[in-house]
C-alpha cells in the first residue's frame, strides 16, 4: 500500500543564516544606529532587543524579509509578547515551532478523513503523520488538499512509498 509522511520541520541552518543576515544589516543600517538593537539565537528560540517598541518592530520585520529570502516559512515563528526591559528599551522572544502537536495533528486527521477519500487513512507518530491509500491518485489528492489549507504550521510532505 502507498504511504507518505506529513511533517513540520525548520531547517536550523537557513534559521543560523538568516538570523546572522539580520543582525549584519541592523548594524549597518542608518535607521539602527544607537539604537542598541540586536538578534540573538539560541537552540529553539530567538530574542530581539532594542532601544524602543517601534525598532523592535522594524528589527522583527528585517528578520521576516531575510526568512522569506531564506525560504523559511514565516508560520515556523511564534512571536512572543513585546516586554519592556530596562531604560525603556524592548524585548521579544520568538520561538522556533518545529514538529506536528497533537492539537495540529488531530485537526490534520480530522481534515484528511472529511476528504472522505475511500481507503485513505491516517495516523499520528510521534511528531509526524503517516497516511496510507490504496491508490496514489488519491493520496496525491490528500497532499494538493493539505497545500490549500491552512493549518498555522509549515507542513512538508516525504516519504512517498508505493
Amino acid at each position: 500500500m502507498p504511504t507518505f509522511d506529513i511533517v513540520s520541520e525548520v531547517d536550523m541552518q537557513e534559521v543560523r543564516n538568516a538570523v546572522d543576515q539580520a543582525t549584519r544589516e541592523a548594524s549597518t543600517r542608518f535607521d539602527f544606529k544607537g539604537t542598541d538593537s540586536s538578534i540573538e539565537l539560541n537552540d529553539q528560540e530567538i530574542t530581539l532587543e532594542s532601544s524602543t517598541e517601534d525598532r523592535l518592530r522594524a528589527l522583527y520585520q528585517l528578520l521576516q524579509e531575510k526568512f522569506v529570502k531564506r525560504s523559511v516559512s514565516l508560520k515556523s515563528i511564534d512571536p512572543g509578547k513585546i516586554e519592556e526591559g530596562s531604560r525603556g528599551s524592548a524585548r521579544q522572544k520568538l520561538a522556533i515551532r518545529a514538529g506536528i502537536s497533537t492539537d495540529h495533528a488531530k485537526k490534520i486527521n480530522r481534515f484528511i478523513k472529511e476528504l472522505n477519500l475511500k481507503g485513505v487513512s491516517s495516523q499520528t507518530q510521534g511528531d509526524q503523520l503517516r497516511v496510507t491509500g490504496k491508490k496514489r491518485d488519491d493520496l496525491q489528492a490528500v497532499i494538493t488538499a493539505c497545500k490549500e489549507e491552512d493549518f498555522g504550521i509549515p507542513l512538508q510532505f516525504n516519504n512517498f512509498r508505493d
